[in-house]
């Protein structure tokens, strides 16, 4: 590198005056002027002037380093980093400087501080005096002229780093400077800093900023680089690394932390300073604890300014600080940007609807100039409409695009506060927000911009119909961040509420119980306060409690809620009030969710008649009223009047509101429900079918009661054995529920249900039982572990564990079920009595008579008290008594107990309900008549009796009977149907107890094809007619043909239902005795000791099958021994 032009530059510009002052300072380095000397020492080395070490703790973030290298790299190139404070672009700013030098010694790197003019300038004298330029001591100097002119003269490489340029105003503005002196006396120019910045093919100029309209004033678009927060990935590794030192290490606590913090560099930083100077009495899970107590809190961890951040030294460390430097910049340079951001500060960070913060500086229309609705208007019913608008939010404030709202988005973009979401929505760092929220606190603001965020919300948030979900749906998560920003002036305190009892509203219709239960507690909290408790704002905000405590199976609490409504409304409304009769509905409802059916219907038969005088027979309510009852009705197994109400409701319904209106279709609904409880499958589908594809096209596919209607229909094919179609259709709606109502809606769990046990009626238990284990875990999440239907899905799980013979965790399961049912809704309760009566079927299938006879007994005994002696379930109860009575082969008890149920069943519900009586055979005859020869019901007590008969030994009688039932499936049901193919086998097994072999191979055949292709090889079902052949063949003494089936059968079972099921079992046993017969004594003793040992492990020593089959071990080892001898 030449010097000539350097000391030049010091004599011509050097003055008569600046020579005297030379001339005292140093005469030996004036005579050497004086003669001519061209150099006075060497030029300085290339150096690097950043004044930070270089972070050990660095962590490469992606192909960030990479651009900034390409575009720094080019002749005369430039590159900005833009983003938010504390995002760590300093932080890249010097590890690039670091590398560049690593790998290019001879480079010249400069680090600029470029936060205002002065340190800008100070900057360009440190260059000066690093690279020594003459006359950079003269006090009239340019010095951004001597550092420009060197910089672009200069033949090695250099890199300048402009650090901090948030306001580049300074640089772009014409300032005062110092002209080259050439005269005795200097002169001022104006003219902008940033002609100093020298286009250079030799340098390059990193920038680092906050604000993107600052990096355009320096550079190219294509030279903005953005620097976002860390990914996940990254964040992680930092902390790692800055807690290394403490020893700290919790993959998931540095993962939430890393989370917590936004993946903010600065962020992390300094958490992990405060966590390592307050080590080991701090860990990061305590700062997490403490971080998430509140926002205070929050802030002043924020606050903490420690550890070594590489920063600027006049930059505070502190990330929260950071950011309100900015937030003071934009509120003194462009106030209404800074309104904007203020109002933004309160709502969630994600999906910021541009329609509620464009009208910022007005107030709008809040909902208290509007009539408010409960959700349960007209007889609490909710499949009533009666929607109050679209909840348009843009009526708040369209004042045109010339109000500077887009200027101001832009500004808040520039400076990466908030980013664009969509067209219409923006996003913001949660941090951000909380920064801001602090510093209008600080400067008295807060509830100024706290009122305005609930009014502008509250106005665009409307009723939660589904016709405005998708409105609700967007605006939700703000109305869920409000709750934590009660206002404190009255007239904002009455907005705030009414904001949350919509919002609760939403959430229940959603079923989202944690969070309606505490919005609408909220809101019933002002409003009792302000309004007084018998006002009619608070009397809807104590029924919307009541609805929540009601989706959260909290009945008793509900109870208390809704008598408190229904008391209130009587003496201030009047008892024919219509919100007094809705409060009557609802509390009937709670009483019907409890099993009092006798009190609901009181309730019920009251609502109807007042609605009749004073609303008259055909108004909408009183017709919702009569549902009602039906649904009562349909509760207590009366099917007979569900039906007369559920056909006279639909008549007027079609007459009065059409026969396409939704309340029309969804009386229908409930009728097509009745005719499925009783079987009439056809009837039924029919009728699902025609709702279901009026709703499709007047509601729309995707509508909730659309989809019950479907989810309902594949019921209706489950009950039919028409699987593959249930199937599809139960997908179908899970698919569109997820997507529609979220995948924890208890609607969708519902339709999950339905799924797993159409899986269950296949034996396809694995798929079933994933399903179950969803269903259970997504419900303990969304409705507590506690909840009816969390129990519900529990008892699923135990119904498919007894089908797979895992009797162990069935009747853990049930008796889990059972205690918490008695906790929670009390001994009584009906859902109790039916825990209790699937864990004596876990006892009975166990062989445990005595303890199933016990818990079946008093299922009974409290049935008859609580229900009634008549009841369904109680029938039900005496029925399940009888059939643990016949399995223990006593008969008469049994015989006397089926008997009572069949009397009390004609006398009470009629000779044509079917229930549970159709496991007994004396009861075919009825059926007959009641149900007609091919009801499903009809035919299976056929079938039973027929079994009765071939236990008798009546083959005649039974066969008679077994070809009348497979006929009759056959046609009705059709030749692949599962019924039609246990007739075909039950008649098979007739047919091979009578030595009938022939006819028997070609029905087992027959019947093993077509279930192997409907069912499926390893389908359960397949396997018992697999084994079902193979008896076959060893009862004909074809001893090889036997053996390969029940080889097969045994691998098949293993591997599916697992070696411990009770069909492997069986097939063990089979098995071992085609080798007994066959004389393969060694064979099938060993196989009948495993048989036994796996007996005893799973039922316990004293189950009968375990005796038996010891029993017969003992006589198998003596047969061998005596063949053994007789050789």
């Amino acid at each position: 590198m030449s010097s000539a032009p350097l000391f030049h530059q010091h004599i011509s510009g050097t003055s008569a005056t600046d020579r005297s002052i030379a001339l005292a300072g140093d005469f030996r380095n004036l005579t050497n002027v004086a003669i001519g000397t061209r150099e006075l020492s060497r030029p300085p080395k290339p150096s690097s002037t950043v004044p930070f070490r270089r972070d050990p703790d660095f962590v490469d973030r992606g192909d960030l380093l990479s651009r900034v290298d390409e575009r720094c790299s080019q002749p005369a190139g430039r590159a900005a980093l833009v983003g938010l404070g504390g995002v760590g672009k300093s932080q890249l700013a010097i590890e690039h400087t670091y590398r560049i030098r690593e790998r290019s010694p001879d480079i010249w790197v400069f680090w600029v501080h470029a936060s205002n003019a002065a340190r800008f300038e100070q900057g360009y004298r440190d260059i000066a005096d690093v690279i020594k330029i003459a006359g950079r001591g003269d006090p009239k100097a340019d010095i951004f002229k001597l550092v420009h002119d060197w910089l672009r003269g200069c033949e090695g490489k250099w890199l300048m780093i402009l650090d901090n340029v948030d306001d580049a105003d300074f640089l772009v503005n014409a300032q005062a400077v110092i002209q080259s002196q050439s005269s005795d006396s200097g002169r001022q120019t104006l003219r902008p800093l940033r002609d100093c910045l020298p286009q250079s093919q030799n340098g390059s100029i990193l920038i680092t900023t906050r604000s993107r309209e600052s990096a355009l004033k320096l550079s190219e678009r294509n030279d903005l680089i953005p620097v976002d927060p860390m990914d996940a990935s990254n964040a992680v590794e930092l902390l790692d690394k800055k807690l290394e030192s403490t020893g700290q290490r919790n993959d998931k606590d540095h993962i939430e932390l890393a989370a917590a913090l936004e993946f903010m560099p600065l962020a992390i930083v300094q958490a992990a300073a405060y966590i390592s100077q307050r080590a080991p009495r701090c860990s990061v899970r305590q700062y997490l604890e403490d971080f998430r107590k509140s926002d205070r809190r929050k802030t002043s961890l924020l606050n903490h300014e420690g550890g070594q951040l590489r920063r600027d030294w006049k930059a505070k460390n502190s990330i929260i600080i950071t950011w309100q430097i900015s937030f003071e910049h934009i509120y003194r340079t462009w106030p209404s940007a800074a309104d904007l951001l203020s109002l933004m500060s309160f709502f969630d960070r994600q999906g910021i609807p541009e329609p509620l913060v464009r009208g910022r500086g007005r107030a709008g229309n809040g909902p208290g100039s509007r009539e408010e609705r409960h959700p349960d208007d007209g007889q609490g019913n909710s499949n009533e409409d009666g929607s109050d608008g679209d909840g348009d939010s843009d009526s708040i404030s369209e004042s045109g695009k010339d109000d500077g709202f887009e200027e101001d988005v832009q500004i808040l973009r520039d400076y990466s506060f908030i980013s664009l979401e969509t067209d219409r929505t923006f996003e913001m760092h949660a941090l951000v927000q909380l920064a801001t929220r602090r510093w209008l606190e600080a400067s008295g603001q807060c509830e100024q911009w706290k009122h305005r965020y609930i009014r502008n919300l509250a106005a665009g948030f409307p009723a939660g119909d589904y016709e405005n979900w998708t409105t609700c749906r967007a605006l939700f998560p703000h109305a869920k961040a409000a709750i934590a920003q009660r206002p404190r002036a009255e007239e904002s305190l009455r907005e705030w509420a009414s904001l949350l009892y919509n919002a609760a509203w939403y959430a229940w219709r959603k079923g989202s119980v944690t969070e309606a239960i505490d919005m609408s507690r909220a809101a019933l909290d002002v409003r009792k306060k302000m309004l007084g408790p018998e006002h009619k704002e608070t009397l809807s905000g104590i029924g919307m409690v009541g609805l929540a405590y009601n989706l959260g199976g909290r009945w008793d609490e509900a109870e208390e809620l809704e008598v408190q409504v229904m008391e209130t409304s009587k003496r201030v409304l009047g008892e024919e009030h219509p919100d007094t009769l809705a409060s009557m509905a609802n509390l009937a409802s709670t009483y019907r969710k409890q099993g009092r059916w006798k009190e609901a219907e009181e309730l019920e038969v009251q609502v109807i008649e007042t609605s009749k005088r004073v609303l008259g027979e055909e108004h909408p309510d009183t017709l919702i009223s009569i549902g009602n009852l039906a649904l009562t009705y349909w509760n207590q197994g009366r099917w007979k009047e569900a039906e007369e109400l559920g056909v006279y409701v639909i008549e007027i319904r079609k007459r009065v509101l059409g026969e396409v209106h939704p309340d029309t279709l969804t009386s229908m609904a409930n009728l097509a429900s009745i005719y499925r409880n009783q079987g009439r499958w056809k009837e039924a589908e029919e009728l699902e079918v025609q709702v279901m594809e009026i709703r499709k096209r007047v509601l729309g596919e995707e509508y909730p009661s659309t989809l019950t209607s479907m989810n309902n229909l594949a019921l209706i094919y489950i009950n039919q054995g028409r699987w593959k179609e249930a199937e599809e259709l139960g997908v179908h709606v899970i698919e569109i529920r997820k997507r529609v109502l979220g995948e924890e809606h208890p609607d969708t769990l519902i339709s999950i249900t339905s799924l797993a046990s159409t899986y269950r009626e296949q034996g396809r238990w694995k798929e079933a039982e994933e399903l179950e284990v969803q269903v259970i875990e997504t419900s303990k999440r969304v409705l507590g572990e506690e909840h009816p239907d969390t129990l519900i899905s529990i008892a699923n799980l135990a119904l498919t564990y007894m089908n797979q013979g895992r009797w162990k965790e069935a009747e853990e399961l049930g008796v889990q079920v059972m205690e918490i049912t008695k906790r929670v809704l009390g001994e009584e309760h009906p859902d109790t009595l039916t825990s209790m009566a699937n864990l004596a079927s876990t006892y009975r299938n166990q062989g445990r008579w005595k303890e199933a006879e016990e818990l079946e007994v008093q299922v009974m005994e409290t049935s008859k008290r609580v229900l009634g002696e008549e009841h369904p379930d109680t029938l039900i109860s005496i029925g399940n008594l009888a059939l643990i009575y016949m399995n223990q082969g006593r008969w008469k008890e049994a015989e006397e107990l089926g008997v009572q149920v069949m009397e009390i069943r004609k006398r009470v519900l009629g000779e044509e309900h079917p229930d549970t009586l159709t496991s007994m055979a004396n009861l075919a005859s009825t059926y007959r008549k009641v149900l007609g020869e091919e009801h499903p019901d009809t035919l299976i007590s056929i079938g039973n009796l027929a079994l009765t008969y071939m236990n008798q030994g009546r083959w005649k009688e039974a066969e008679e009977l077994g070809v009348q039932v497979m006929e009759i499936t056959k046609r009705v049901l059709g030749e692949e149907h599962p019924d039609t193919l246990t007739s075909m086998a039950n008649l098979a097994l007739t047919y091979m107890n009578q030595g009938r072999w022939k006819e028997t191979e070609e029905l087992g055949v027959y019947v093993i094809e077509i279930r192997k292709r409907v069912l499926g090889e390893e389908h359960p079902d397949t396997l018992t007619s697999i084994a079902n052949l193979a008896s076959t063949y060893r009862n004909q003494g074809r001893w090889k043909e036997a053996e390969e089936l029940e080889v097969q059968v045994i691998e098949i079972r293993k591997r599916v239902l697992g070696e411990e099921h009770p069909d492997t079992l069986t097939s063990m046993a089979n098995l071992a005795s085609t080798y007994r017969n066959q004389g393969r004594w060694k064979e099938a003793i060993s196989l009948m000791e495993s048989y036994f040992e796996l007996r005893k492990r799973i039922l316990g020593p004293d189950y009968p099958d375990t005796e038996s089959s010891l029993q017969a071990l003992y006589e198998w080892e003596s047969e061998a021994d005596e063949h053994e001898h007789s050789d």
